[in-house]
């Protein structure tokens, strides 16, 4: 009995707006990635997003090792996205900050 190799394309599919999704669920690369990075084991990972399968997370962390200048590029790339959209928002959203306030100082008296 021979073991057949077979080459792997990793779990990874990007979405309408560009970010790379794990196997067939909505979890991000980078939220796979940064939970490993943190420590986390594959089995920990999966039990806290369920839908991964464990397979996908272990391709997926492969990936990331073999070709981690590109993911790190990536990565990168989407924290500066996320940013630029916390200043937008920030630029269109009222200082709550006073709000905030008034209710505490409400829900104190």
């Amino acid at each position: 009995m021979s073991l057949v190799l077979e080459q792997e394309t990793p779990p990874l599919h990007a979405d309408v707006t560009g970010a790379m999704r794990v196997g067939h669920t909505r979890v991000l690369l980078e939220t796979v990635i940064r939970a490993f990075q943190d420590g986390a084991s594959p089995e920990s990972i999966v039990q806290r997003y369920s839908t991964l399968s464990l397979s996908d997370v272990y391709n997926t962390i492969g990936y990331y090792l073999r070709h981690q200048d590109a993911v790190e590029t990536y990565l990168k790339q989407r924290e500066q996205l996320a940013e630029v959209v916390q200043q937008r928002l920030a630029s269109v959203q009222p200082d709550l900050s006073s709000i905030r306030r008034r209710l505490l100082a409400q829900r104190n008296h």
